[in-house]
């Protein structure tokens, strides 16, 4: 079950990487379809999303975390299963967004709906 829990947040990091760090390598350009030019305009708004795709990893991790029982934190399970929730639910919502505005990232998109939808089922279970 943790593993597919913390498997979305590891692919959140890995997009936040691409996002923040390394935009405007080709590699990363071939992975969202944009061009060079492209990757210089939109640096500022990729570096923001990345942030944000890390703060929903940080949120699972956190979150796992605490489900298994911090001593410091007498609420903790509860707490941290609702950082899980919190963080999976949004990687699946934006994963849909994703899906239905850009047809042509479904792929990047089913990456993140998949592996979140499952660690839901996981949580729930």
């Amino acid at each position: 079950m943790d593993t597919l829990v913390l498997l979305p947040a590891v692919i959140h990091l890995y997009i936040f990487s691409l996002e923040s760090l390394f935009w405007n390598r080709p590699y990363t350009r071939k992975i969202f379809g944009v061009s060079s030019d492209e990757a210089a305009t939109t640096r500022l708004l990729a570096w923001n999303q990345g942030f944000y795709n890390l703060m929903l990893a940080v949120a699972i991790i956190v979150g796992w975390w605490l489900r298994h029982g911090v001593p410091a934190f007498t609420d903790g399970r509860l707490t941290g299963t609702v950082l899980v929730y919190y963080g999976l639910i949004s990687i699946t919502v934006a994963g849909f967004v994703l899906l239905f505005s850009a047809r042509r990232l479904w792929r990047s998109a089913l990456i993140q709906i998949i592996p979140a939808c499952i660690g839901l089922i996981a949580v729930a279970l």
